[in-house]
């Protein structure tokens, strides 16, 4: 059976955390939609294209996984979509208590919207994309955070300046 499931974020950049409840995602789920949030009001530090090139990259491997961007709700890029499932990583008990506001307003929005939350592995239960952002700032090692293509994204930032 054919089943569409969205994992939606900002992604900003994307993590190894993020790579992982993808691909657990990928294995459940026929077909799996990164959908990458425009988060205007998150004020991302790249641009939405920039964002969907590099999960693009990341998840490259992955046959059964596409990566869109969106700027509308959630519910609405998911009925765009056909998707009948959201995914969501939960690293922490204040990931919970989002997630579970989030998911209850989705439903309310569309009761044929199932929520399915993926526990973080334990190595990357500390891992956010903020916490990467200020890492690198610092100039610290994020090789083990961040996939590739974003070690790369940042070596050509700093070669610009």
């Amino acid at each position: 059976m054919r089943q569409i499931a969205i994992v939606p974020g900002t992604f900003d950049p994307i993590t190894l955390g993020h790579l992982d409840i993808i691909k657990r995602a990928s294995l459940l789920f026929s077909d799996v939609i990164v959908g990458v949030a425009a988060s205007k009001n998150k004020h991302p530090k790249f641009d939405i294209d920039t964002r969907v090139k590099l999960v693009s990259e990341a998840v490259g491997d992955m046959d059964n996984v596409s990566v869109k961007p969106f700027t509308n709700m959630l519910v609405k890029f998911a009925k765009d979509n056909n998707a009948e499932v959201i995914v969501k990583g939960l690293r922490a008990i204040t990931d919970f208590e989002y997630e579970f506001q989030q998911g209850a307003l989705n439903h309310q929005i569309d009761p044929n919207l199932e929520n399915v939350y993926i526990m973080s592995a334990p190595e990357y239960m500390y891992v956010s994309s903020s916490v990467v952002r200020e890492l690198h700032e610092l100039d610290a090692d994020i090789s083990k955070l961040v996939p590739e293509c974003v070690l790369n994204y940042y070596a050509e930032l700093k070669k610009q300046k």
